[in-house]
């Protein structure tokens, strides 16, 4: 499973396409008065605006070459003020070899980039926005994570350990090997450093396999193949 492109709401697109292109430096793919779609390495990532939705936020990650983590800390560190949490601006993940690195964007979203060392490539060039790899992590808050579960894995998308998914937790949906993960949760869990605890919002992500995963304003999970006329959106 990969994720090809994530679409996310906000109340102020002119904001957030100021702090993602002209801060810290994405290409802008598509873009009119309502919304802007960036190029995130191999995947797109794309806010609309809608006053309906009232102050959404999202945790979402950015897969890094393996050996750049303290060049791209240095580098984000030019740009925005870094998240921070028990007195430390970076975590190591034991348990997947990973460093990361997390921000806020205007909106409030949890922005992080990670460098997995026994899985992503390695790198010569000098870090940039055009070093990430792709839409690492996307987070998907639910009102039922075991439902949602039994539906992905319906199209293939399994627990990252083969485990049962844990109603209470964060769960991560998706093959290890390939460092690209669902983040599958109920409302209420802290979000590593933020204050925030996880919220349904409207998104829309569609996967390598032209699944479209939709949350609609209703808080309605479901899942549809590309093209398909009766999707229910905001």
């Amino acid at each position: 499973m990969e994720i090809k492109q994530v679409i996310l709401y906000t109340q102020n697109v002119l904001q957030m396409k100021n702090f993602y292109i002209d801060i810290l430096g994405f290409s802008l793919l598509i873009e009119d008065k309502s919304r802007f779609r960036i190029a995130t390495g191999n995947s797109e990532l794309e806010f609309i605006e809608s006053e309906a939705v009232d102050h959404p936020f999202y945790h979402f990650a950015f897969n890094i070459p393996a050996n750049k983590f303290k060049e791209a800390k240095l580098w984000t560190k030019e740009r925005v003020k870094l998240a921070v949490e028990d007195n430390e601006d970076e975590v190591y993940f034991e348990n997947l070899d990973a460093h990361a690195l997390y921000f806020y964007d205007p909106a409030g979203n949890i922005v992080e980039f990670i460098a997995r060392h026994s899985v992503s490539e390695e790198s010569s060039k000098p870090f940039s926005i055009k070093s990430i790899f792709n839409i690492s992590e996307m987070s998907l808050t639910v009102n039922d994570s075991i439902h949602a579960s039994n539906q992905l894995n319906e199209i293939d998308v399994h627990e990252r350990d083969n485990e049962k998914v844990n109603r209470d937790g964060l769960n991560f949906m998706g093959e290890k090997e390939n460092g690209i993960f669902l983040l599958l949760t109920q409302p209420g869990r802290k979000w590593l450093f933020s204050n925030k605890k996880s919220m349904i919002f409207p998104l829309e992500i569609t996967l390598s396999n032209d699944q479209i995963i939709i949350i609609n304003s209703g808080n309605e999970f479901e899942i549809y193949p590309k093209g398909n006329l009766d999707v229910k959106r905001i």
